[in-house]
């Protein structure tokens, strides 16, 4: 073959090669997870323990804080770290709450906080999932599975219109298994927990991804065009 038409056949043998490169520039990057920070004035714990066979004792745990990173479209990455004041428990009766944070039973003197911290996370559809976690009370660490419902994400409707996630979540521990085993004829082993949370969305944590289906975002101004968040209900 003359080296004039060898010269006009080498593009061909490049195409192939090339056009691969450019289908895999056009591949967009795959989104980070957002972080997010509870807010402790919507993020609350319930909690639920038999007593003395008569009845099932309901208190909640409010002022919650910590730090949530996660892409709706990925949960598998998604990492929670959470505090709980314990001193904030609240069980409508003053004596109540003073015995439950004593040195018997949850001795917050000793440890003022019970902590959550996320492991691995199991996909049960687009809005629900597990949270395989270790909890943290009265200085002793356990498994502790979280089932956990993704309700929204969405711009808040009121100011600063801050994108704010919503979840819910339940969860079942034995109390005995943290050290907590006072008054076993009065108080039962298990506690029950519902823990309803809120997570605003962190300044500067660069482009909101879209939406899923679980919220939509209406029009309304962006995060920088405020200067401060009001109190809000």
């Amino acid at each position: 073959m003359p080296p004039m038409q060898r010269r006009c056949r080498r593009p061909s043998i490049l195409r192939p090669a090339l056009a691969a490169l450019l289908a895999l520039c056009a591949v967009p990057l795959a989104a980070q997870p957002a972080r997010y920070a509870l807010d402790p004035v919507h993020t609350r714990v319930l909690f639920a323990v038999e007593h003395a066979g008569f009845s099932h004792a309901l208190g909640t745990v409010s002022g919650a804080e910590g730090e949530l990173e996660f892409d709706p479209r990925d949960w598998s990455s998604a990492r929670l770290d959470v505090r709980v004041p314990l001193a904030r428990l609240d069980l409508g009766d003053a004596a109540w709450n003073r015995a439950t944070l004593g040195r018997r039973l949850l001795d917050a003197g000793r440890w003022p906080e019970a902590r959550y911290v996320s492991g691995r996370i199991e996909p049960l559809g687009p809005d629900r999932f597990i949270v395989h976690g270790l909890l943290t009370l009265r200085g002793v660490t356990r498994p502790v599975p979280l089932e956990v419902r993704f309700n929204a994400l969405r711009r808040h409707p009121l100011p600063p219109f801050r994108r704010t996630a919503g979840f819910s979540a339940t969860a079942t521990l034995d109390r005995h298994a943290f050290g907590i085993d006072a008054w076993p004829s009065m108080i039962g082993a298990t506690v029950e927990l519902r823990i309803e949370a809120e997570a605003v969305r962190h300044r500067g944590a660069g482009p909101a991804p879209e939406d899923d289906e679980a919220g939509t975002t209406p029009a309304m101004p962006s995060d920088t065009d405020t200067e401060e968040e009001p109190s809000t209900p």
